[in-house]
């Protein structure tokens, strides 16, 4: 029976972080790949790089001051270790965003498939058209307040967003 997944249990699992240093994107980046909750067996330094890599693509800033940075290919082979770590920055940082504004918070995707990293990374992007959740990030919230605020979110969209992310049989 697939499992289903949801932005909020994403966060849940790789935790919300605050002052991240760094007056780059690549320093800030090695901060938050460095603090991000991790499971064993996952090599600190070969994710950075793979962020770093994808960045160098194209930033990943998409404006009001958040960026989602990503490694381009699947971190997890286990559906069950995805996560999403949210870092607030300790300073704004300059990152190439087409809205020019500074990012402030970012949102770390690290899946196990690109059909989760893409579920995941749309409805990160719907919900940062909302000014409700803007405004939620300003607050700087908790883990449990921000799984909380995405949960609710999630059932208000209802269909209005992508489908939850499931574990395929493979």
């Amino acid at each position: 029976m697939p499992a289903a997944f949801s932005l909020s249990k994403l966060i849940e699992r790789g935790g919300v972080y605050y002052n991240i240093a760094g007056s780059t994107p690549e320093e800030a980046l090695a901060v938050a790949a460095g603090a991000i909750a991790l499971p064993g067996g996952i090599d600190r330094e070969k994710l950075l790089k793979a962020i770093l890599e994808r960045e160098a693509l194209m930033p990943t800033a998409i404006g009001e001051g958040i960026a989602i940075p990503h490694p381009r290919n699947p971190v997890f082979s286990d559906p069950e270790q995805q996560r999403v770590g949210v870092f607030f920055l300790k300073s704004p940082i300059a990152y190439n965003a087409l809205d020019h504004k500074p990012v402030s918070v970012f949102f770390m995707i690290l899946s196990s498939d690109a059909r989760s990293h893409l579920s995941v990374l749309a409805e990160i992007s719907h919900l940062c058209q909302r000014q409700d959740f803007l405004d939620e990030l300003a607050k700087r919230p908790s883990t449990g307040e921000l799984a909380d605020f995405v949960a609710s979110a999630e059932k208000s969209m209802n269909g209005s967003r992508p489908k939850p992310l499931q574990q395929t049989e493979d």
